[in-house]
């Protein structure tokens, strides 16, 4: 199992949790420092070190060597979590020329499930009840960088994260694809900020491992008694927001993605 952003929040305790169970899990993360960290704590509890591996989701050429990595190493990937983001407090541009929360949150996992898609047995998207804020157009996905906004941007990519799960589910109805909500959690998000910090570390926010509870069943449950292409929350199938479930918005949204990552739709 593949686990993107697994080097701290819901993404290692996600790792942890299935490495517990017994499934050999890969780390995907940003910061070396922060994914030897974390291959400790899952070396703990399984004895073995997990393979490592590190990726800028900023960086859409990181994300190709990645993928060119990940399938260089393995015949099969029997689940691809896509749980790598961010919430971008101010606008910033990647060096590929898209909004960052889009590219990090979306385009990034959409070009490395893409890019990976005859290895997967199984692809859990990490979304969230923020889609609520989300104004996602697809012709115009660095619309958010005008009059920006942390949590529409964030929001936006999150909307697009459910339409991704919808869309792959029906484009590729041999792989099983479901995203969730998390629910809020108390992770690294928003460290940038002291204001946002200090809430993460006071209010009533869920811990990383509750957070990670429905990765964890997604990645498990039998596929028989999930709906392909779905959006739960606390392991239950949960209903998003029209603008989330919108088969046309889906379709127009993998196109412009497959156009700005550069690959054929």
């Amino acid at each position: 199992m593949v686990v993107t952003g697994a080097s701290s929040g819901i993404g290692l305790a996600a790792a942890v949790d299935l490495a517990r169970r017994g499934d050999q899990v890969v780390l995907v993360g940003r910061d070396p420092a922060r994914l030897q960290a974390a291959a400790e704590q899952v070396r703990e509890v399984s004895g073995e070190r997990p393979e490592l591996f590190r990726a800028d989701f900023a960086v859409l050429d990181d994300v190709r060597r990645l993928a060119g990595k990940l399938r260089e190493a393995y015949d099969r990937i029997d689940v691809l979590a896509n749980n790598a983001g961010a919430i971008v407090l101010q606008p910033l541009t990647t060096v590929d020329g898209f909004e960052l929360s889009v590219q990090a949150n979306h385009l990034s996992p959409f070009l490395l499930s893409n890019l990976l898609r005859d290895r997967i047995g199984r692809m859990v998207v990490t979304a969230s009840g923020a889609h609520r804020s989300g104004a996602l157009d697809p012709d115009d996905l660095n619309a958010p960088l005008r009059r920006y906004r942390a949590m529409t941007a964030y929001g936006t990519s999150k909307q697009a994260n459910i339409l991704f799960t919808a869309e792959a589910a029906r484009r590729w109805p041999g792989i099983p694809a479901y995203c969730f909500h998390p629910g809020v959690v108390r992770t690294r998000f928003g460290n940038d900020s002291r204001l946002v910090a200090l809430g993460m570390r006071f209010l009533p926010f869920r811990s990383p491992e509750r957070g990670a509870e429905t990765l964890v069943w997604l990645a498990n449950q039998d596929p028989a008694r999930l709906v392909n292409g779905a959006y739960y929350y606390n392991r239950r199938l949960h209903r998003p927001l029209r603008k989330a479930a919108d088969p046309q918005l889906a379709a127009r949204l993998w196109a412009a993605s497959a156009e700005a990552v550069g690959i054929a739709e």
